[in-house]
């Protein structure tokens, strides 16, 4: 198939002849359902809003849109608050998604809901802010937190270019502090909730969610039915359940007081045992109520009410909601803990309605927007995929901006939206050019990739290592090549990955690589990362980075669906470790991470290299290994 003939009238309905500076939209048999627009850009050179420090004030992006097709991709756990009151991940969040944020009332700011305008990710320097409650938060140095004292960024300097109001230690940050995760969607939580809302009134649940769940939870393949024995040692997803189905029935959230009416003894005595075990402060009202019932008050303000619900996880969401509470910090927030992690991350931001959201529990600020394709009339899922942009003359028009006398020639990072390697880089050829103009206006630049197509640029990389400093990174998950076909089609083998790896640093480059996601059960054992690891140190790499799977919206079905056929029975590990979210259970987390780390020292690969790497450069800088644990979160 000749791509002369295939113009932008001749492509159906997939060609975008709106788009500014098309030249014309084509296909290719080796690119099956992808479509590739050419445009002549007038800019290639993109500077991150914000004020964002080196090395990752600038961008460039030859394409919009990737061709890799992976299956899964990693993103942030960092829950966010929804306006239903419940949570969900940063990275699950989608635009038109309903959360809080806060709106200022004279001199008191009140969490009112919005909505997701923007949502994207990008890789960025790391930084950890600890709490003194022990959450910690992950965060690019340019993020904003709302403090006592206004908003602040991560970090900053008091004089000099780099001068902006920025965290130091002893500020408090607001917010309702840090969320409970959620319950496992378990068979003791499910038996819980049905004696909850058996035992509340003794009557059938009014509310329709309650009674959906109540359905769901008697239809299913468990062999629930009802009545239900109380157990003799109650599990704690057993009292969360008991709480959730109370609360349902009877409960109550008015004017910022929680009451969880109308108990019997027997009930009683069984929620008052569930909220002493989880730490919650109680009372029992003095006040006549028929048949001799009991009315329990959850004390402790908004942050214990919102630890309630998310501790239990009530069904009726209308009985959850915050709206126009005033903001009234906890005393723990205060910062104890400002520390640069030494590496880049994947970092995910969104844009809303009030500028701001709520971040496990911390009043959050937007950094920036740049979600590209959405500016393109397109989605950031399929056609993300599947609707590529080609920037046609990307080096000519780079080389003309990087030879302004007003270029500052900052540190310009790739691969940071979308992959410069991907494979149509093989038929459009456009890094070399891009290389070469920024070696020559002086340029300092670093690149992430998966795609095994840059060893055919290192000649070119190496000589450009000469004048100006250059990170590069290499994205590998796996050895096994036939689980890597299934689960990332269009990308290159983990041998292809190693190999490159070895090429880069045989060519005297520095290359960190990401160890992700690691599959509970499938990549995981001390044998299987070893053996990669082991892999990864004889390629030569300066250092590793490793998380576990995160199974988004979408990806998890795609993965649910792939995992009961291919490997049946791993599903209930799975159910265990995931539950109904998209992290991995802490446990697993933490498990994890005492599994790699005498991996990593037994390989050399924790503190080996940090010499060979330029300041501000790429992932795995400085032989570091980062795996996330308990309570570490990503913004």
């Amino acid at each position: 198939m000749r791509w002369d003939g295939q113009r932008a009238d001749r492509v159906g309905q997939q060609a975008l002849p709106g788009l500014p500076g098309l030249v014309r939209s084509v296909r290719a048999p080796e690119f099956s359902g992808v479509v590739f627009h050419e445009v002549l850009a007038k800019s290639v050179l993109n500077r991150v809003p914000g004020g964002s420090p080196p090395p990752f004030e600038w961008t460039v992006n030859p394409y919009r849109g990737c061709s890799h097709a992976c299956s899964y991709c990693l993103h942030g756990d960092t829950p966010v608050l929804m306006a239903d009151g419940t949570t969900r991940p940063l990275a699950d969040l989608r635009v038109g998604d309903r959360i809080y944020g806060t709106e200022r009332r004279g001199s008191y700011r009140h969490y009112v809901p919005t909505v997701v305008q923007a949502h994207w990710s990008t890789v960025k320097p790391a930084h950890r802010v600890t709490l003194a409650d022990g959450t910690q938060l992950i965060a690019s140095g340019d993020h904003r937190f709302l403090t006592e004292r206004g908003w602040k960024h991560v970090t900053g300097a008091i004089s000099g270019p780099d001068r902006r109001p920025h965290l130091t230690v002893g500020n408090k940050l607001m917010g309702t502090g840090s969320f409970a995760p959620a319950p496992k969607d378990t068979l003791d939580y499910r038996r819980g909730y049905l004696t909850g809302v058996a035992r509340g009134d003794g009557g059938p649940p009014r509310p329709a969610q309650a009674a959906a769940r109540v359905a769901e939870y008697l239809t299913n393949d468990s062999g629930l039915t009802l009545p239900l024995d109380w157990p003799r040692t109650p599990t704690d997803e057993w009292r969360k359940g008991l709480l959730a189905g109370v609360f349902d029935v009877d409960g109550t959230f008015a004017h910022r007081i929680l009451r969880l009416p109308n108990l019997g003894e027997t009930t009683l005595t069984a929620v008052l045992s569930a909220l002493e075990h989880f730490g919650f402060h109680a009372a029992v009202e003095e006040r006549r109520l028929p048949n001799a019932r009991r009315c329990v008050r959850v004390d402790g303000g908004l942050p214990e009410h919102l630890r309630f619900f998310h501790t239990a996880d009530p069904a009726v969401t209308a009985k959850r909601t915050i709206d126009n509470a005033a903001i009234k910090s906890p005393a723990r927030l205060d910062v104890v803990a400002i520390e640069p992690l030494g590496l880049d991350l994947p970092l995910y931001d969104i844009t809303t309605g009030t500028s701001d959201f709520i971040a496990n529990g911390v009043v959050s600020h937007n950094c920036f927007a740049r979600g590209s394709h959405t500016h393109l009339d397109m989605d950031a899922g399929q056609d993300f995929n599947t609707q590529v942009v080609v920037k046609l003359n990307a080096a000519q028009v780079l080389n003309r901006q990087l030879h302004s006398p007003t270029w500052p020639r900052a540190h310009v990072a790739m691969g940071t939206n979308t992959d410069p390697y991907q494979r149509a880089e093989g038929r459009y050829g456009l890094m070399p050019g891009i290389i070469r103009a920024l070696r020559e206006s002086g340029t300092p630049f670093s690149i992430l990739t998966k795609g095994t197509l840059l060893s055919r640029d290192l000649p070119v990389l190496a000589a450009a290592a000469k004048d100006v400093p250059v990170g590069l990174g290499v994205s590998l998950a796996l050895l096994d090549e036939d689980l890597q076909r299934s689960l990332e089609p269009g990308t290159p083998s983990p041998r292809a990955r190693l190999e490159l790896v070895k090429r880069i640093t045989d060519a005297g480059l520095p290359c960190g690589v990401f160890v992700a996601p690691v599959l509970p059960g499938l990549t995981d054992s001390v044998e299987q990362l070893d053996a990669l690891l082991r892999e990864i140190a004889q390629a030569g790499a300066t250092g590793v980075t490793v998380l576990p799977l995160h199974l988004r919206p979408g990806a998890r079905e795609w993965f649910a669906g792939w995992l009961a056929r291919e490997h049946p029975l791993l599903v209930p590990l799975y159910r265990r470790i995931y539950g109904r979210g998209s992290t991995a259970a802490s446990g697993y987390r933490a498990a994890l991470a005492a599994r790699v780390g005498p991996l990593v020292r037994r390989h050399r690969l924790e503190r080996g290299g940090a010499d060979r790497w330029p300041e501000g450069s790429m992932p795995g800088a400085a032989g570091t290994v980062e795996v996330r644990e308990d309570q570490l979160t990503l913004l």
